[in-house]
């Protein structure tokens, strides 16, 4: 099974994580998904899903022989895919038509035809969207600076910004798809993924923010299931 990640377009970049792709498969399989801050849409044939932001673990299915594409917004740019407040859709997967009727099917209708060009037709949707949608500032730059090891309070951080603590979290919760606290901790998380196990639990910890290995821990089975060493272990055994 072979997943791929290639950057988008140089207009996208700002907005855009990355594009990705998997398989096809040789046998069905499964493939654990963990909180990323990021929202994304995924074709499977016959189908554009949506998937919300997450605040937990979830096993997505992999069909033998099926190949399956997507495109991944950053954390606080969800709505150039999603088109809605990402907390309507925290922690769920839709199907693109509720989201985006007839232009979501007329989607998924062209990668069924030609799903070698799923990635760039991916793409040019998230393109057209910008013609729709600019992105909340104070979102963009309150989310580079929770990306932190040692993050500013909120209250800090909205008085930085010019704006009240209470739509500072309105804001977040809006583009991102929860709030402030949340985004800490998954952030967090994800740069502890990042490291790829190089670092001993004690200085990884130390390194991405955390009071000590202990809460390390705890945060790597809330948001993966699984403790750091069998989510690395996990990892390596699948390069």
């Amino acid at each position: 099974m072979r997943y791929w990640e290639s950057s988008p377009s140089a207009e996208l970049r700002g907005f855009v994580s990355c594009l990705w792709g998997h398989g096809p498969a040789p046998v069905e399989g499964f493939q654990l998904v963990v909180p990323d801050g990021c929202v994304d849409l995924i074709w499977r044939a016959g189908r554009v899903e949506a998937v919300g932001p997450d605040t937990r673990a979830w096993v997505s299915g992999l069909d033998a022989g099926a190949p399956v594409f997507g495109i991944r917004a950053r954390p606080g740019m969800a709505r150039l895919l999603l088109g809605v407040p990402a907390a309507e859709l925290q922690d769920l997967r839709v199907d693109a038509t509720e989201l985006w009727s007839s232009r979501g099917r007329d989607l998924a209708d062209a990668i069924d035809e030609r799903p070698e060009l799923a990635p760039a037709l991916l793409e040019r949707f998230a393109r057209e969207r910008l013609a729709d949608w600019e992105p909340d500032p104070a979102v963009a730059v309150a989310v580079a600076a929770l990306d932190a090891p040692r993050p500013p309070s909120v209250r800090a951080l909205a008085g930085r910004i010019g704006v009240s603590e209470r739509q500072l979290r309105r804001r977040i919760d809006d583009a991102v798809g929860y709030g402030p606290r949340t985004l800490v901790s998954v952030l967090r998380f994800q740069r502890a993924v990042r490291s790829g196990g190089e670092h001993r639990l004690a200085d990884l910890s130390h390194r991405c923010g955390y009071a000590d290995q202990s809460h390390l821990t705890r945060e790597f089975r809330r948001l993966s299931g699984l403790t750091p060493k069998r989510y690395f272990a996990r990892d390596q055994a699948a390069s």
